[in-house]
């Protein structure tokens, strides 16, 4: 049985923001039950030459909807990467999740073998759509969601594997 763009793309994004959007409501009751500034936590880093918290959540929601975009050639919305706050992030997580869902799945699985070229710096790489998702943008998404993970859990919020992983629908 083959797989089709769609359902490779969107609802895998969906899960991994719905995971994103249940650690950091984790990290806020963490930071709330410690007396931690929240913005202390947002701001925290796993290196100084990476992005914070903060950053890893913008880079996950451009990471998902840039890659809906570019494979379905439905605009995204374009955010300003000016969250501040626990709230303003989830708001983010759940604007994302609402223009996901509202593009057409026949959008996307057309997409399949249009070109995607990407330049920016010193990197340069074009793919067909498939190879695209497949070997880019899911990989950099959920780079962006397991560096939010290791952030939280580095500061220490008790949160595990099971944690990242989401739960399960089991039929």
């Amino acid at each position: 049985m083959s797989m089709t763009m769609s359902q490779v793309s969107v609802p895998l994004f969906v899960r991994g923001l719905k995971v994103l959007s249940t650690l950091l409501a984790k990290g806020e009751e963490f930071a709330a039950q410690q007396g931690m500034v929240p913005e202390a936590l947002l701001a925290a880093r796993l290196a100084d030459d990476m992005l914070p918290l903060s950053a890893q959540v913008q880079r996950a929601s451009d990471a998902s909807k840039l890659a809906v975009q570019r494979i379905s050639g439905v605009e995204s919305p374009k955010f300003a990467d000016d969250e501040t706050s626990f709230q303003q992030l989830q708001e983010r997580i759940a604007k994302t999740i609402q223009w996901l869902e509202s593009v057409p799945g026949t959008e996307l699985d057309t997409g399949e073998a249009r070109t995607v070229a990407l330049n920016w710096g010193s990197f340069s790489a074009s793919f067909q759509g498939q190879d695209y998702l497949l070997s880019f943008a899911l990989p950099n998404f959920y780079f962006h969601v397991v560096t939010a993970y290791d952030i939280l859990r580095n500061q220490g919020v008790k949160i595990g594997k099971l944690d990242y992983l989401g739960p399960f629908d089991q039929a």
